[in-house]
């Protein structure tokens, strides 16, 4: 028979540890439950004054409940185990999961019939109230109160201070991972590295930015942890806001013009937060996401200058007597500083942010007089004077200013770099407002040669960067549907001549649609060579047949493509460039000329950028304008003086729209009964010439991508 006294032993014995166990868990549960539900003032008074440490109590045994005296356990040995028994503790080994990891209670007595895991020491088990102790342990004890807060900010609040996902989802992860300890204070206290950044955010005009659009919060004013985190916050926001533009714009390009395409180039939030954040000089570090190229620093530098190394804001000077500061000469002859009433007017219209309100023509204000009187082609004299009054409030210089600001604006949409590293970071760079090419190699301008661009309107050359794969030598001119159903068919219905006289051939496929094209020769609109960088706007660099264009001085006649001046030579360069072993010369580019299309390729493509600089830095450098011939100055001012949300009326405003036409005869063009022209040369209406025909009323603006 069964031992019923010893087998209920045994059971009851499970159920208690199991019990234990139980009450543990439960116990433990609703203390994590209890903090989670506490106030977030609770938590900040915890932060703030550190609770005592908790008892390290193991779980609890056997021996804390009352035994069962109504039976008795006795020692079972090895060899007088039952089958039952044995059959017992095969069941116990195969309980579930849950109870199997359960440490075994301890009784005090030593059990060699059942065989349990060894429990682990009670000191190795952590509590769960010392997890957040253990988690901040990296954080200085006088920072823990803001580290607290920035977690719950960035944990509930992050998208009142980074309304870009990405950005938040950067922030949040750069800040987790240093344990939320503040970036830019140390108790209390503003680091090197954050005054560093505040001080290139409050020096953001120089760089043609905005300084307003990053807001420096005020650390001194902040004497709390709810204060301290939100102004971490509030630099940090500042600070990839100023690195996003100052690196892609303050405005898209897409928003000046349909016709502008640049490779986007965008921040990485978590690469400015590293970068800065670990630098020796945090306001270099930041500063280097403005464009590094050369032109963009030259324009910075004169744009200090005109501002006389100041802010420049609007203000006038009035006329009065000349002032003028007198060093010191030894002992005898101390400094004179003459005082007026308008010395502190030029210190604001001068940027000098130190002591702003006083009347002392001192030192500073004769230097940055002299600096502006530099830039202004002055005598130099650092005397305040009729003619340096009147050029500081000439309503030129303002001018000047804002151009200088839009051109800067520009140069963030270009690429980081221009050129092909293999082949000496070389590239073509085209201006299109100075109506020039260069090819640049090295960092030097390896040639450069006039160029005829798109007529302003539907035809305007776009803004684009691409690369040149190869060059056509005698290319025939296969003419887009645009021209030919715009212009060429309604000329056929006059004269149906017109085509086989200017050597066109015209062929019709079998559904119907009609091939226009020119062969090649001297006549061909393309002339003898095409640059080709393949690009959405179907535009290019070619030859012109049309040479005297080139000696205008606003060359702003064709289609859309660029005529280049020397195509031979131009040829030659690019080729040297990309196969030095080839010896190409015009000469040799010449001797190809012909009645056969030749595709000569590039084994390293060429970037090529076209560009629109109505403001840069010549060779001299003296800082030179162009005229705004497209009318892009004008917009992106617009643009970056609304401070409305509905930049597209602004645009829709200045910009001229793109669409098809019909297929009508353009006005002041009418044919002869004896197949003669009246009016404008056909070859100058199609292909550009000194004066385009307007568009007739009521026909909308075509976009013609022939050239």
């Amino acid at each position: 028979m069964l031992d019923c006294s010893k087998n209920r032993a045994g059971f009851d014995r499970v159920l208690m540890a199991v019990a234990a166990t139980f009450l543990t868990v439960s116990a433990t549960s609703a203390l994590a439950q209890s903090d989670s539900a506490r106030s977030a003032a609770e938590l900040a008074i915890d932060a703030a004054i550190p609770r005592p440490e908790p008892a390290n109590v193991p779980p609890p045994t056997i021996n804390d409940f009352k035994p069962d005296t109504t039976a008795s356990v006795p020692t079972t040995t090895t060899e007088t185990k039952t089958t039952e028994t044995k059959a017992t503790e095969k069941a116990t080994e195969t309980k579930p999961a849950d109870v199997v990891a359960l440490p075994a209670p301890d009784t005090g007595k030593t059990d060699t019939a059942t065989t349990t895991p060894a429990s682990p020491p009670a000191a190795a088990v952590t509590p769960p109230a010392e997890e957040p102790v253990k988690a901040a342990s990296n954080v200085p004890p006088a920072d823990q109160p803001v580290a607290d807060k920035l977690h719950d900010m960035l944990g509930a609040k992050s998208l009142r201070y980074f309304d870009r996902k990405a950005e938040r989802t950067a922030v949040e992860k750069f800040y987790t991972a240093r344990e939320f300890a503040p970036l830019w204070t140390q108790a209390g206290t503003v680091t090197e590295s954050g005054k560093a950044v505040i001080a290139r955010l409050k020096d953001a005009a120089s760089d043609g930015l905005n300084a307003a659009d990053y807001p420096v919060p005020d650390f001194t004013a902040a004497t709390s942890p709810d204060a301290l985190a939100e102004a971490d916050l509030k630099l940090t926001a500042s600070m990839l806001d100023y690195a996003r533009q100052a690196q892609s714009g303050r405005m898209h390009w897409s928003q000046v013009s349909a016709d502008i395409l640049y490779p986007e180039h965008p921040t990485d939030a978590a690469e400015v937060l590293a970068t800065v954040t670990t630098a020796k000089d945090a306001s270099a570090a930041l500063e280097s996401y403005n464009p590094p190229q050369k032109l963009y620093r030259e324009l910075k530098a004169k744009l200090a200058e005109l501002r006389g190394q100041g802010d420049g804001p609007v203000v006038q000077i009035a006329d009065g007597p000349a002032l003028k500061f007198t060093p010191a000469r030894g002992k005898k002859q101390p400094a004179v500083e003459m005082e007026d009433a308008r010395v502190p007017q030029l210190r604001a219209k001068l940027g000098i942010s130190d002591n702003a309100d006083d009347t002392h023509y001192d030192a500073k204000v004769a230097e940055a007089v002299r600096k502006f009187q530099e830039g202004a082609e002055l005598k130099p004299t650092g005397i305040l004077d009729d003619k340096t009054v009147k050029a500081i409030n000439s309503p030129k210089r303002d001018k000047q200013i804002d151009i200088v600001i839009v051109n800067m604006e520009r140069w963030r949409w270009l690429p980081r770099e221009l050129g092909a590293a293999p082949i000496g970071n070389a590239y073509v760079i085209l201006n299109i407002p100075d109506y020039t090419l260069k090819v640049m190699q090295n960092g030097a301008q390896v040639w450069t040669t006039k160029v005829v661009t798109g007529q302003p309107g539907v035809h305007a050359t776009p803004l684009l960067t691409e690369t040149m794969k190869f060059i056509t030598v005698n290319p025939t001119w296969n003419v887009p549907p645009s021209i030919i159903y715009n212009e060429y068919l309604p000329a056929l219905a006059q004269d149906p001549t017109v085509l086989t006289r200017m050597g066109l051939k015209l062929d019709r496929a079998r559904d119907g649609s009609i091939h226009i094209s020119q062969p090649p020769g001297e006549a061909n609109a393309l002339g003898r060579i095409r640059f080709n960088f393949p690009n959405k706007f179907l535009v290019y660099q070619h030859d012109t047949p049309n040479k005297e264009l080139f000696a205008k001085e606003d060359r702003a006649f064709s289609h859309g493509c660029m005529r280049v001046q020397n195509p031979d030579q131009y040829a030659a360069t690019l080729l040297n460039i990309t196969e030095p072993n080839g010896h190409y010369t015009p000469d040799k580019i010449r001797a190809m000329y012909g009645h056969a299309e030749i595709d000569l390729k590039f084994p390293t493509p060429i970037p090529v950028n076209i560009t629109y600089q109505t403001a840069f830095v010549d060779d001299a450098g003296k800082l030179q304008f162009r005229k705004d011939v497209y009318g892009r100055d004008a917009t992106m001012l617009a643009l970056l003086r609304s401070r409305t949300k509905d930049l597209e009326n602004v645009v829709a405003h200045s910009q001229p729209a793109y669409g098809g036409g019909h297929p009508t005869l353009p006005p002041g063009v009418s044919f002869a009964s004896d197949n003669t022209f009246s009016g404008p040369s056909f070859f100058e209406r199609l292909f550009g010439g000194p004066t385009p025909a307007p568009a007739p009323p009521g026909r909308k603006p075509r976009r013609s991508v022939v050239r």
